[in-house]
């Protein structure tokens, strides 16, 4: 519900990417975002295979151990993000029994695939995480590569999706501990110009771990969709994320704040900003009210024009603290992938959010108990394995 299509746009898309933007089921098959995950989810296998084949000496351990703690920080990662996609949402009651997504323990084709379900799976993310901070050193050589902060990053985004409030805090505070650095939006060397068509350069200081979205469904890439105008609303005219996110093309606004330096991927990594919210949202949650505002303000003066008197968010409730920062958390990460996600476990806590979009005179919802929240599976994988489809 971030973004939405004008009616020339979506008379232009090609049938499927109609389909898509309706939440309808279609036939999916090779050339998705499954072949992407296992592809990722293959390699880390064949690494984690081909690795003892070398022995690990006091000459190569740090190189050893990084290898195969970023083959267990990959596989952790791809797994998480399908069951993101392609599982319900995350529920203790009843993650012994929901589908999950496969888990793939090796590189061996051969052997069949089966869906686990979903306590399986987030076990295994939790594990494979887990494990691979023991292994990844402190800070990675480069972004793109795991680290321990980025294992760190995970576990709190993990722990926050399953409504472990607890943990996802702890993990969020330890990822910060090791990178707490936060760009100032009024001038940091990272930042080109915030009216620019790409304001922020890629990999700049918040980046923990850097992965794109692609866009080749074409449905929301920058020239093509709008964000919504009531999300661009609760942007106050000091908050210099207004400047720096959106363009404005015949009144509406097209998003331009990713932290990809690129007009046709938006950024969909781990980065400090979404520590410092998981850590509010899960103070909120626990009752911490103060440490949770305290937080967000933190970020808030990084993104406030210093020009403008600074206007603080506040809360005289454990409710109205737990919106204020879920609204910032929306705002701040607009465009990364991450409000399907946020939408189901708000979903599962009763916040009965209901999509819509409006295509002409027809009005089509998404319902919170709607099927569709767990995607369907490609068509040729069901095809060619048996396993159930969502």
């Amino acid at each position: 519900d971030d973004y939405f299509l004008l009616p020339a746009a979506y008379a232009s898309s090609a049938a499927v990417s109609q389909l898509f933007y309706q939440w309808k089921p279609l036939e999916i098959r090779y050339g998705n975002d499954w072949h992407l995950g296992y592809l990722a989810i293959y390699n880390a296998n064949l690494s984690l295979d081909l690795l003892p084949k070398v022995e690990r000496t006091s000459s190569n351990g740090v190189e050893w151990d990084n290898i195969q703690g970023s083959a267990l920080f990959y596989r952790a990662y791809y797994v998480a993000g399908l069951c993101g996609i392609y599982a319900k949402v995350y529920n203790e009651q009843t993650a012994g029994s929901d589908l999950g997504v496969v888990l793939r323990a090796s590189s061996d084709f051969n052997v069949p695939s089966v869906r686990s379900t979903l306590k399986d799976c987030f076990a295994q993310i939790i594990q494979d995480a887990s494990r691979s901070l023991e292994l990844l050193p402190k800070f990675p050589q480069h972004s793109m590569r795991p680290s321990k902060g980025a294992a760190c990053a995970l576990l709190a985004r993990t722990y926050l999706y399953m409504g472990n409030y607890e943990l996802a805090r702890k993990w969020a505070d330890e990822a910060i501990k090791i990178n707490p650095v936060l760009m100032d939006y009024n001038g940091d060397a990272f930042i080109t110009n915030l009216s620019g068509a790409m304001p922020f350069k890629r990999f700049n200081p918040e980046t923990i771990f850097y992965t794109e979205m692609g866009l080749y469904n074409v449905l929301n890439t920058t020239g093509r969709s709008r964000i919504d105008t009531n999300l661009v609303a609760t942007f106050d005219p000091s908050d210099l994320r207004r400047k720096a996110y959106f363009l404005d093309v015949a009144g509406y606004q097209q998003f331009k704040g990713g932290y990809a330096e690129n007009a046709f991927v938006y950024f969909s990594g781990l980065a400090t900003d979404e520590q410092y919210l998981i850590r509010a949202e899960a103070n909120a949650v626990l009752g911490q009210t103060a440490a949770a505002i305290e937080d967000v303000n933190f970020l808030l003066r990084k993104r406030w024009d210093r020009t403008k008197p600074f206007i603080p968010v506040t809360a005289g409730s454990k409710a109205e603290a737990i919106a204020k920062v879920r609204l910032e958390r929306r705002k701040e990460m607009v465009m990364r992938g991450v409000r399907w996600t946020d939408i189901k476990r708000y979903n599962r806590e009763g916040e009965q959010i209901v999509l819509t979009r409006k295509i002409g005179n027809q009005i089509i919802t998404l319902p919170p108990d709607a099927p569709y929240y767990a995607v369907p599976i490609p068509a040729d994988i069901i095809e060619r394995t048996g396993m159930p489809q969502n």
